[in-house]
């Protein structure tokens, strides 16, 4: 007898508050509101308290977070020395793996607390930063002035003020990218959550599960196909050329979302008011319009949408993020649902213990 269900696809396996995916109605809710609308109205810090402690956060529980989130910044000499041990060539991934676990040296009780959840928001962009900078022989800057999430992240990175487009870009894209239903590595850290091992040791199982190329990988082949288009009045041929020879066009269809993807849709609204203000995020406009016009000719049956991919490639070519950041720069978005996640397991913890079938050979009798 083989399982019913490989890969438990379409199996139930938690009752969750925090996020609602309806990929054939395209619905993306986190606790009562569309994940679309807080991204184009909300900041990082709002749509992460909201997913903390299920409610947006009034002006003093505002400044309560980012007073937290700035006071956690700050990496330590013991992590930085263990940043700077590792070998030059080990992937991001990894170094996160590492330093997230060190992070439990002294923070490893269970019940998981929210303030642990804090305290590893704020340090992964800084973690990230800090191995680049260094692998890349650049000095180390700390921003001296308050600012919020995604703009500290990119002044880490860039030693620089960033643009306001490319802020309001990368909040958007962050607040979009921070939950998604019991997705593999949020399904891994409630799985590790489940045993009452620590919420350290939780997100590095799910930063292991995000390593992987068919969950967490990069959107790479959506910036191919832009950069190749290169300025709008190539778009029409080279998008119709691919599609002559049977080619896929990238950064359209979903395996989930059989409608329009409501992610896509709330970076195509943030970008649509920061074209003017940024040649790239101009083109990934202009190119969506003509791919979805193409597509509807020559497959009409099919029914193709633009999904996530295809605005997170154009969100992180305009900020300049170099490509093996990309999954790393998701990993510091999804913390935000992987430690929500986890601290609702504690609240209703039960071990997982799914049941496998034997289809191996039994002992011969006799």
């Amino acid at each position: 007898m083989k399982a019913k269900v490989t890969g438990l696809e379409g199996i139930v396996a938690a009752d969750t508050e925090i996020g609602y995916v309806n990929g054939a109605e395209g619905k993306l809710v986190y606790r009562g509101y569309w994940a679309k609308d807080l991204a184009i109205r909300h900041t990082f810090e709002e749509a992460a308290y909201l997913l903390w402690y299920g409610e947006l956060p009034d002006d003093s529980a505002l400044r309560s977070l980012r007073e937290q989130l700035k006071a956690h910044r700050i990496l330590q000499p013991e992590l930085k020395r263990l940043l700077d041990a590792m070998p030059k060539g080990t992937p991001m991934m990894n170094v996160l793996m590492a330093a997230v676990a060190s992070l439990a040296e002294e923070d490893s009780e269970w019940p998981p607390k929210a303030e642990q959840a804090i305290r590893l928001t704020a340090q992964l962009p800084a973690i990230i930063a800090y191995r680049y900078r260094k692998v890349n022989g650049l000095p180390w800057l700390e921003p001296n002035e308050d600012c919020g999430h995604a703009d500290y992240y990119l002044q880490l990175l860039f030693g620089h003020r960033p643009a306001e487009a490319h802020v309001r870009a990368l909040n958007a894209y962050m607040i979009l990218a921070m939950e998604h239903g019991l997705n593999a590595s949020t399904f891994a850290a409630r799985v590790v959550s489940s045993t009452e091992s620590d919420l350290y040791a939780a997100v590095c199982a799910a930063i292991g599960a995000m390593k992987g190329p068919l969950h967490g990988g990069a959107p790479s082949g959506v910036i191919k196909l832009l950069e190749d288009i290169g300025e709008k009045e190539r778009a029409e041929p080279h998008m119709r050329g691919n599609l002559e020879k049977g080619e896929r066009l990238m950064g359209f269809g979903h395996r989930i979302y059989k409608t329009p993807d409501p992610r896509a849709e709330a970076l195509r609204d943030v970008t649509a008011a920061l074209s003017g203000d940024d040649p790239w995020l101009g083109l990934a406009r202009h190119a969506e319009r003509t791919a979805i016009r193409l597509l509807a000719e020559y497959k009409p049956e099919r029914k193709l949408h633009t999904n996530v991919e295809f605005y997170a490639a154009a969100v992180m070519r305009a900020v300049q993020m170099p490509p093996q950041l990309f999954t790393p720069t998701f990993t510091a978005a999804r913390v935000v649902g992987w430690t929500a996640h986890i601290l609702e397991q504690a609240q209703i913890n039960r071990i997982y213990r799914p049941q496998s079938v034997y289809v191996g050979a039994m002992p011969v009798e006799g």
